[in-house]
């Protein structure tokens, strides 16, 4: 890639996520069993958490993902759905399954396609690039569906059945993330 192409990619800070109030993109995608899932559909059963996660690499991810599956039950009794959405190709998504205890859908964003219609996605700077790469092992290029080594912003939506925005938490600080209490609070907003 040149350097030109690599400046048409925007910084972390310069997304700005969908909001709360719009309407929230359908998407298709494939979990990491190759079953498909299709948010207008899931959206017929009742609300659904969307959250976007870096990869199996990322220790707060994992984390994250972890507390959201410990207390999958509260989240389920609110009538929700629970997927997370990684650009990693699905034999990553099973990584992040074994490391997380995930029990819910871990869902493969080809080309960034979901991340870019809920505008998270960004491109991390050379050295950041470097940490993930070599010191936590996240292999960009070869996990993900091209080499622009681009990510999601961390973020939680929380979609209603009639496919609208009723919640976010969205910080280009990565180490920030939803609480399960939150979310929780934000399911009762979709009744």
């Amino acid at each position: 890639m040149t350097n030109l192409a690599a400046q048409n990619y925007r910084k972390a800070k310069e997304a700005n996520g969908l909001t709360v109030g719009q309407q929230a993109p359908d998407f298709q995608a494939t979990d990491a069993d190759g079953r498909t899932f299709q948010l207008s559909e899931e959206l017929k059963k009742g609300p659904v958490v969307l959250i976007f996660y870096r990869g199996q690499w990322c220790p707060f991810c994992n984390k994250h993902l972890g507390e959201i599956q410990e207390n999958l039950q509260q989240l389920m009794e609110k009538g929700a759905t629970v997927v997370a959405v990684s650009p990693e190709k699905p034999e990553y998504l099973q990584k992040t399954a074994v490391k997380t205890g995930v029990r819910f859908s871990l869902l493969y964003d080809k080309d960034y396609q979901i991340a870019d219609a809920y505008d998270v996605t960004f491109q991390p700077g050379s050295l950041s690039k470097i940490i993930y790469n070599t010191l936590l092992g996240a292999k960009l290029k070869e996990a993900h569906s091209d080499d622009s080594q681009q990510l999601p912003i961390p973020a939680t939506y929380v979609i209603d059945r009639k496919g609208k925005i009723v919640w976010r938490h969205f910080d280009s600080d990565y180490k920030k993330r939803s609480t399960v209490d939150e979310i929780v609070r934000a399911l009762e907003l979709t009744k």
